[in-house]
């Protein structure tokens, strides 16, 4: 499949850029997307957190009084979990919430969710450009040549522009990525797509390995 060609103005170029059909034109896989979603949010859980267990915490382990013989309930050291300030029973502990998905899946999951933004007319691609210097109002002068200022946007480059990260990080609900750094996460939070034409072609290499 083809598709044209912007410049940074919003104009047609006149050229084509041809899209591999086996990886924009799949058929997309919900459950496949479902499970890489949820293998790259589980990933970014640090999983530090931990509660100190009645081994863990400092004080007297002395009990506070016999067993029997007193009219009360049985009592063991001042860590008793039912006391306050006492320990905690089966709390969490420092864990890793990394999960197992295979290359291939992940591999179908961006495919999947590539074929059907461009399904869905919210990917474009434009000519490799450059800003000289860091300036937004440039950047949202561009967005709004291509009628992506008020839509959540993602622009994905062959190689990381210093110039054109600087002049978008200000802006809320946009994003610029590489294609190494490409995650279906990002993919699927946004709501358009502008790859550029280096890009396209290297996400293409990538995904045909």
């Amino acid at each position: 499949m083809e598709v044209a060609v912007f410049d940074s103005k919003g104009k047609a170029t006149g050229r084509n850029v041809l899209l591999d059909a086996s990886i924009f034109e799949v058929e997309p896989h919900d459950h496949v997307v479902y499970l890489e979603i949820k293998r790259y949010l589980a990933s970014q859980r640090q999983g530090t957190h931990k509660a100190k267990e009645r081994s863990k915490l400092s004080g007297s382990t002395r009990k506070l009084h016999r067993q029997k013989g007193t009219g009360g309930s049985r009592k063991g050291d001042i860590n008793n979990p039912l006391f306050r300030g006492g320990a905690r029973v089966f709390g969490p502990k420092p864990r890793s919430y990394d999960q197992k998905l295979n290359k291939s899946s992940r591999m179908l999951a961006k495919k999947s969710i590539l074929s059907q933004k461009l399904k869905d007319n919210a990917l474009k691609v434009v000519e490799d450009f450059s800003f000289e210097q860091p300036k937004t109002k440039d950047f949202v002068n561009m967005l709004r040549s291509l009628e992506s200022y008020n839509k959540k946007t993602l622009f994905v480059l062959a190689e990381l522009n210093k110039s054109l990260y600087l002049s978008s990080r200000n802006l809320h609900g946009k994003k610029i990525t590489t294609v190494n750094e490409l995650s279906s996460y990002d993919l699927m939070n946004a709501s358009h797509l502008i790859f550029s034409e280096s890009a396209v072609r290297k996400i293409q290499e990538n995904l045909k390995k």
